[in-house]
């Protein structure tokens, strides 16, 4: 299945994510540092949304307070919640 999150705090503007059978089948991230998004994404491709979350969620970016994986980990969050 996929979803659309919209990020907040963070310069990337959507997040596309499909997960099957709690498994990243892929990540799309529209706006932001391209090296950095598209890295990302491709590194949790293949991943269980748990770890995931966990390696995510907390990292920041100067001082906005979040990232974009960090608002990565709270769409995955959101998508759990979804299951």
């Amino acid at each position: 299945m996929e979803y659309i999150y919209s990020p907040m705090g963070v310069c990337s503007q959507r997040m596309k994510i499909e997960v099957e059978n709690n498994i990243i089948k892929n990540v799309e991230i529209i706006g932001g540092c391209p090296g950095n998004t598209l890295g990302v994404a491709r590194l949790i491709k293949g991943m269980d949304i748990d770890e995931a979350i966990k390696r995510l969620k907390g990292i920041l970016c100067g001082n906005k307070g979040t990232s974009c994986p960090d608002q990565l980990a709270k769409a995955l969050e959101n998508i759990k919640k979804e299951m």
